[in-house]
């Protein structure tokens, strides 16, 4: 294990936000893994696990502990009886990297995930969702280390207690879980999910849709709506959509004055997009000195350079606080928020 010291977290994370880390490696394999995690245990420090860094937000304070960047690599695929296709993938995978692959071999179920950043292993973690799938639609299992017993184990996609934007691995009970390999449920039949309006509208008069063409549309339609890292430091969307009752939904429809739109969760319940929210209230393209809002979508939070993590979430709050009061709507953050206050 190669350790280092005092090491930027702003360095490691799409944000380009957060402290320093006092100490830090990087796990290339189970063994290092494994011995990183001793390591932490002999020496009583706090553990954070890191992945690609696209959906983590660092205090200012930074980590008085050891990060470990999970850089396990390796893809296998197999054919089932039934003409499906299983792919069991490394946790340290660049996700758009093997969702690309999939889709150059032809397999259908994850190009509606297309270009978003991050790896495999946190793409379990979070549910990770765009344009009509949520990925714990196509996993089967999900191989884990457990920190307390030093064993790995496998979890079944039940197991995993998926939610929107949710799991295990977020809750007290799987916060000893390390996320080693994911194998996902992949098909070799047309399978298109065409539903959100994006795609419905480019597709609506193509008789034929390939995986391909999916992902080539959402490259130019994301392409559109969120900016290029290069260019600034963002987590994505900062925000979750909110469920909410349908009376809750009736209410501000009224309030503000026009149909809101709304996605079925059950018979109680619906998602509001919160984008259209903060684009009613006119939250696109604000800016407050080194933060913002992307000025092509408005659940995009971003950081121009030079801000620190208080002044993010001092801007979150503001957003936080203005929906709430014109819409009693409570909004939660989608990214890990890690050695700060709470929203």
């Amino acid at each position: 294990m190669e350790l280092h010291t005092d090491v930027s977290l702003a360095e490691l994370t799409t944000l380009r936000l957060g402290g320093v880390a006092r100490f830090y490696t990087v796990a290339h394999s189970i063994e290092e893994l494994r011995e990183a995690i001793a390591y932490a245990h002999e020496k009583q420090l706090p553990l954070f696990l890191l992945g690609g860094g696209s959906n983590v937000c660092f205090g200012d304070a930074g980590w008085e502990g050891l990060v470990v960047r999970v850089a396990l690599t390796g893809r296998d695929y197999t054919e089932d009886t039934h003409g499906d296709a299983q792919a069991i993938v490394s946790a340290g995978e660049l996700w758009d990297n093997f969702v690309g692959d999939t889709v150059a071999q032809g397999f259908w179920g994850l190009e509606n995930l297309s270009h978003i950043p991050g790896t495999v292993g946190a793409c379990p973690v979070q549910n990770i969702g765009a344009y009509g799938v949520s990925v714990a639609d196509q996993i089967d299992w999900v191989e884990v280390l457990d920190v307390d017993d030093n064993q790995l184990h496998i979890l079944s996609n039940h197991a995993c207690a998926f939610g929107y934007r949710d799991s295990l691995f977020k809750r007290a009970a799987g916060k000893s879980l390390v996320v080693t390999r994911v194998a996902f449920r992949l098909y070799t039949k047309p399978k298109p999910r065409l539903e959100y309006k994006d795609l419905a509208n480019r597709f609506e008069a193509q008789a034929d849709v390939s995986p391909s063409d999916v992902r080539s549309a959402l490259g130019t339609i994301r392409g559109k709506k969120f900016p290029k890292l290069a260019e600034v430091g963002t987590a994505g969307s900062f925000f979750k959509n909110p469920v909410i009752k349908r009376s809750h939904h009736t209410d501000i429809e009224s309030w503000l004055g026009g149909p809101v739109p709304a996605h079925t969760i059950d018979d109680e319940h619906v998602k509001v997009p919160l984008a259209w929210v903060l684009d009613r209230l006119g939250w696109k393209g604000v800016r407050r000195g080194n933060v913002g809002t992307w000025k092509e979508q408005a659940l995009v939070l971003v950081h121009y350079g030079g801000a620190h993590t208080d002044e993010l979430l001092r801007f979150a709050n503001e957003i936080r606080a203005d929906v709430r009061a014109k819409t009693a709507i409570r909004i939660e953050p989608e990214v890990s928020l890690v050695g700060v206050r709470s929203l």
